[in-house]
């Protein structure tokens, strides 16, 4: 039974190897944002995630992934009805449509987790991700 205030949930042993694996390699990292423990660093990754999500719910009627290339990702903007293409430039995400790093179509693509592993092998920083 969990202490007061806390929930338990059940993952597979895959899952928390997986976790756990991450947290251990980067455990220095953690403890100095605060993190010193396996449960605070689920926690915190739980939070970052909710946090993603939100935007995404906020953005995604208004917005649709298309395609997703090697340096960049087509978005639909239902809103103003057009198509705006999100490249990877001086290893920032740069909008072509409002030529600009930091509209509403480079947030949408931030929020798209299946574009991480492109922006990382292109060099992109993005706080939090290693």
């Amino acid at each position: 039974m969990p202490k007061s205030g806390f929930k338990s949930i059940t993952v597979s042993e895959h899952v928390y190897k997986k976790f756990f694996d991450v947290y251990e390699k980067s455990k220095k990292d953690l403890e100095m944002k605060g993190i010193t423990s396996f449960s605070g660093y689920l926690t915190s990754m739980m939070e970052e995630l909710m946090q993603k999500y939100e935007i995404f719910a906020k953005y995604a009627p208004m917005m649709e992934r298309i395609d997703v290339d090697d340096n960049r990702v087509v978005v639909k903007d239902n809103k103003k009805n057009r198509i705006a293409e999100v490249q990877i430039k001086g290893g920032e995400l740069y909008c072509m449509l409002d030529e600009k790093n930091d509209c509403v179509h480079v947030g949408f693509v931030y929020s798209l987790p299946e574009v991480y592993k492109t922006l990382y092998e292109h060099g992109v920083k993005i706080s939090g991700v290693k």
